[in-house]
């Protein structure tokens, strides 16, 4: 986070390390009252005000991260499961050469193509495709590859093993291209899937084809890399086992960004969000979500209403907090999916009583606003909601072209 002249209820949260409803009591008592805009009553803190606290300055003097490196020469990248080009994008602007990109949906096959004509676009199912010209030609291997189990009971898998799977096609196509380095990613639930076998599965796999996996496996939360979201993403990376340099994860940055820097003008944006299309709610469904305030979701609805709203759901364990969730200006969205009007995931803007449109969507996964998406409305939020984040993507570039410096630094 750098020094400014405002900061949100979030950042104020992480800066003074008290949590927001501290800060709330705070504000009702006079002790650090939050200043309101008057028309979207969004709540922010001026710098002045946060100066009389020692938290403050010490909390600067941290050096803040910077991942950015610049490649020593051309280094290339072979994609698969591209989709719409999250992970493409921040490659690319990253400095790494997009040499191809594997995707089966048409949709995101004319997203790609329109927005760079010059990528080479592999539409098609992947099973259809071999990658042996590639060989000896490619630095990285990407692809977010769905989770599907296969058996493991205990032992050491090999590839024929996951024959059947788009784990087998991703495997496949590493084994034909040979590259420096291979990157999966995927959702967090892969961890735990069927107890931890499929992924040490995947291990078991990239290990007999000669890929060395980064241990840990990890988790990268997209709110630490310049995203206003709360998405997580499983990456998984493989480094071939002749190649004696060490891959790290990016580092995090301090700074969390909320939804008025993804749809404002700010530092993640210069400019508002354009207007787009977007969906409607149902009128029962808008009448509810009317009266939930920003940041609420459903507990915040009177009980008879909740009742009637959840229905089976109200009796059930868990929070369910997407639920009738309506966002606040000061938070980082909850994760995207590929529907932003879905009652188990729902995702109110903080003022009007609608979902997010398309380049709204397209904002809190941090694409530029000159990525145009192909299709209809709903196809757009499929693409939008599936990719990777843009911001996130642009990191895990860095970390790349930092590892591929080393590994040919003396050749």
């Amino acid at each position: 986070m750098v020094i400014k002249n405002r900061y949100s209820l979030d950042e104020v949260s992480k800066v003074l390390k008290k949590n927001k409803e501290t800060l709330r009591r705070w504000d009702r008592t006079g002790k650090l009252n939050a200043v309101r805009e008057p028309m979207s009553n969004y709540r922010y803190y001026e710098k002045e005000q946060l100066e009389i606290f020692p938290e403050f300055h010490s909390y600067f003097e941290k050096e803040e991260t910077d991942n950015k490196v610049l490649p020593d020469r051309d280094f290339s990248v072979l994609e698969l499961f591209a989709g719409a080009g999250g992970l493409a994008i921040g490659l690319e602007k990253a400095g790494l050469k997009c040499k191809g990109l594997n995707e089966m949906d048409k949709w995101a096959c004319k997203t790609l193509r329109a927005n760079r004509p010059n990528w080479n676009v592999l539409e098609g199912d992947i099973r259809n495709f071999s990658f042996e010209e590639y060989r000896g030609k490619i630095n990285v291997v990407t692809g977010g590859f769905p989770c599907q189990a296969f058996s493991y009971a205990g032992k050491k898998l090999g590839l024929n093993d996951a024959r059947g799977t788009l784990f087998y096609e991703f495997a496949r196509a590493v084994d034909e291209v040979k590259p420096d380095i291979c990157i999966g990613e995927n959702v967090k639930g892969l961890l735990n899937h069927d107890s931890g076998n499929t992924l040490r599965g995947m291990i078991s796999i990239l290990d007999e084809i000669g890929y060395a996996v980064v241990s840990p496996v990890r988790v990268l939360k997209a709110i630490n890399y310049k995203v206003p979201q709360k998405r997580e993403r499983l990456i998984l990376v493989g480094v071939r086992k002749d190649i004696i340099e060490k891959y790290e994860y990016p580092k995090p940055y301090q700074r969390i960004y909320n939804l008025k820097d993804a749809l404002k003008k700010g530092d993640l944006f210069n400019k508002n969000v354009p207007d787009s299309a977007g969906s409607l709610y149902p009128d029962h469904k808008r009448g509810v979500l009317e009266l939930v305030p920003p940041g609420g979701y459903w507990r915040d609805l009177p009980v008879d209403i909740q009742k009637e709203y959840m229905q089976k759901s109200f009796y059930l364990g868990g929070g369910k907090t997407g639920m009738a969730r309506r966002i606040s200006w000061d938070e980082p969205c909850l994760t995207l999916t590929c529907s932003p009007a879905q009652k188990q995931t729902e995702r109110c803007h903080p003022d009007e009583t609608r979902p997010f449109t398309v380049r709204e969507y397209a904002r809190i996964q941090t694409f530029p606003d000159n990525w145009e998406f192909s299709g209809s409305v709903s196809q757009q939020y499929k693409q939008i909601g599936n990719a990777v984040p843009v911001n996130l993507a642009l990191e895990i570039g860095y970390s790349l072209v930092k590892f591929l410096n080393a590994v040919y630094q003396n050749k």
